[in-house]
């Protein structure tokens, strides 16, 4: 039986020397992907005619059914043709590397990723499946690092999400995933000491993309179609390969910081260049370690040698050597003091504005990344409220000075922070229902609640922990003289004080009965001789602890409070002794009092009347607020400062 002739056209394209002993040629033939190997045996007569020595056959295709192919079939025509390598340089890497801010393509080409964006790395435009990588920022603002990898099914509508410490999510469910492979919508994963790997089959290819936190490889058994694309494919096009939809707002913002003093750039050039010796050596003629040796040294001229860096550049290079066939045989990581491989902060999870880090113990923890820890480093963490205080710590921040949070405490050791299980942000806080050691003074112009965080005693002789204490104040302040005047007909007179870290409103309001239910208005008759009472009341202050004086209340003839005619109707506290009109009732007692007194009008004026308050705060604690006459002097100015006192005043018109 006669076997069919395959007559195949191939257009050379080699690479180093022209006579090279073999070389490889990726060949489409009826929509099928061959790999061949043939050597070089120049004919005189034809020099472009090459001779197979093998065929390799992939995409479902076994040896055997491999077309035979002779070399005297061998025209001069164009199919076809991806790659050609010969052994004179490496061999076609058909592992993508994507590592800190750097991706290394299919092809061995070196790019840089400068932002905090998501990219994509591999898309298969024909059924809408896309391996994402998201770039995010660690101890430095403008060093990005591959922080998590997302595999998209379009056709099911399922994602899964390979994250730091080895946690991966199919859409919003985090998986339990072992060294058991677990097949999930035609994606088989499984999970190791070393990292998480996914299995998947595009366009006939299977490709398994493994992560172990600080790098993704995306392996292929065959070099890749060119129908695919992302920057695995060419990482020349970064800024085309940037995914939008999947990136903050603020991802491209660029940043700079100030160079890392400890860094030598000398001593990490030949510590990158190690790949190049051996025992790597020994894969360097199949994986080019110029791209890995480059992309190390970019990255850490950059970026301190923390967190196992060093060593993630020598394990992405073997890897890729392993992937590739060419395992090196020596026990490497003893010669480069690197652990054996196994993945970065292995089941810790961290939250989306922390990473997983070495702290200065050398122990593993959440650390803030350097965007989110500038804003709180730049920002106040100090909330006071109108009745309580609250002061939030960064967890992260504490977690890289080794500080637990869990052995700090305020005045009062029972008062201590409660962490948010969602952001790690630490608050203590205390409020005048329980002050929690607080020490609450007033220098006249404010009052002031002073606390601290600290470290609990310890009995022992020495400690292996910073000491703590963080003090922390919040002050309610009287501000400058202030004046507002409305006639009465406007009914009442409201003043909103908003002054230092509190803010709370004074009304004034003049009534017709000492129920104060009949408020005046604009539609009042208010009669001469006729008796009122005048309301000074507050809202936003704590009964607790502060109580409102009114200090003294005085009529004009004239908007100005101190203009003249002037009459005195409640002085340092109390009522006119010369008017028997005038009662000063619940002055200092609380967050509101009121006095009355009969209407009157000024002599000779156009009948117009100005009342003008003036009040301060005073600090109950003090028991002293009350207004008291004293035998040998009418009023004790000692019992309240009142530097800064404020005025309030109202007008009424006959």
């Amino acid at each position: 039986m006669l076997r069919p002739l395959l007559y195949l056209c191939i257009l050379m394209a080699l690479t180093g020397n022209p006579h090279a002993d073999e070389s490889i040629v990726f060949i489409v033939y009826s929509s099928k992907k061959y790999y061949y190997r043939f050597q070089d045996q120049f004919n005189s007569n034809n020099p472009k005619l090459k001779m197979f020595t093998s065929v390799n056959v992939y995409n479902h295709f076994s040896q055997e059914q491999a077309f035979p192919v002779f070399s005297n079939q061998l025209t001069d025509c164009s199919l076809d043709l991806s790659y050609v390598s010969t052994s004179a340089g490496a061999a076609r890497a058909d592992t993508c590397t994507v590592i800190g801010p750097t991706v290394i393509d299919f092809k061995s080409q070196l790019n840089n990723v400068t932002d905090r964006c998501v990219y994509s790395v591999m898309k298969n435009s024909s059924n809408g499946f896309e391996v994402l990588a998201n770039f995010q920022e660690r101890r430095r603002r403008d060093v990005s690092f591959l922080d998590s990898v997302t595999l998209l099914m379009a056709d099911s509508g399922v994602a899964f999400h390979l994250e730091q410490g080895g946690r991966v999510l199919m859409n919003n469910t985090v998986l339990t995933l072992n060294s058991s492979a677990q097949e999930f919508h035609g994606v088989k994963l499984f999970k190791d000491q070393t990292g998480v790997t996914a299995q998947f089959t595009i366009t006939e290819q299977t490709f398994s993309v493994f992560f172990d936190g600080y790098r993704a490889q995306i392996h292929t058994e065959a070099p890749v179609d060119l129908s695919l694309t992302g920057l695995c494919v060419d990482s020349s096009t970064v800024s085309n390969a940037r995914v939008p939809q999947f990136s903050s707002s603020s991802c491209d913002t660029q940043y700079t910081d100030n160079p890392d003093s400890s860094i030598n750039c000398t001593t990490v050039t030949e510590s990158c260049n190690i790949l190049k010796a051996a025992p790597f050596s020994s894969c360097n003629a199949n994986i080019d370690p110029t791209p890995y040796i480059n992309a190390c040294m970019q990255t850490m001229c950059r970026y301190p040698i923390v967190d196992g860096l060093g060593c993630q550049f020598l394990w992405a290079y073997a890897r890729a050597c392993s992937l590739n066939s060419s395992a090196i045989q020596v026990d490497w990581e003893a010669d480069t003091k690197c652990s054996p491989p196994e993945a970065f902060c292995q089941n810790k999870t961290c939250n989306n504005h922390e990473f997983c880090g070495n702290k200065f113990t050398g122990e593993y923890g959440c650390l803030c990344r350097a965007v989110f820890s500038q804003n709180y480093k730049e920002s106040n963490t100090l909330d006071c409220k109108q009745n309580s205080v609250s002061l939030t710590l960064v967890g992260c921040l504490m977690e890289e000075r080794g500080i637990d949070h869990t052995a700090l405490h305020l005045n009062n050791q029972s008062c201590r922070g409660v962490m948010d299980q969602e952001t790690h942000m630490v608050t203590f806080s205390f409020d005048t229902n329980n002050t929690c050691g607080a020490e609450i003074t007033t220098n006249g112009s404010q009052t002031i609640y002073k606390n601290a965080i600290m470290t609990q005693n310890s009995s022992d002789v020495i400690t292996y922990h910073d000491q703590v204490y963080i003090e922390f104040s919040c002050y309610q302040s009287q501000p400058e003289i202030k004046l507002v005047a409305f006639r009465i007909k406007d009914s009442s007179v409201v003043q909103h004080i908003t002054s230092g870290d509190g803010n709370y409103t004074v009304t004034m309001r003049a009534y017709t009965d000492a129920g104060r239910t009949q408020a005046v208005d604009s539609s009042t008759q208010v009669l001469l001789n006729q008796k009122i009472w005048v309301e000074l009341k507050t809202d936003g202050l704590d009964a607790n602890v502060i109580s409102v004086v009114t200090d003294s209340c005085w009529a004009t003839s004239q908007k100005l409070p101190n203009s003249t005619p002037r009459y005195d109707l409640v002085s340092n506290g109390c009522a006119n002794p010369r008017d028997q009109m005038v009662q000063v009732q619940k002055n200092g007692m609380g967050t509101s009092n009121y006095f009355s007194f009969h209407v009157f009008q000024f002599s000779g004026s156009s009948g117009e009347v100005y009342l003008h308050c003036q009040l301060q705060l005073c600090l109950k604690q003090k028991k002293n607020c009350v207004p008291v006459r004293n035998r040998r002097r009418r009023y004790a100015r000692s019992n309240f400062e009142r530097r800064t006192p404020f005025f309030i005043s109202m007008g009424w018109i006959h």
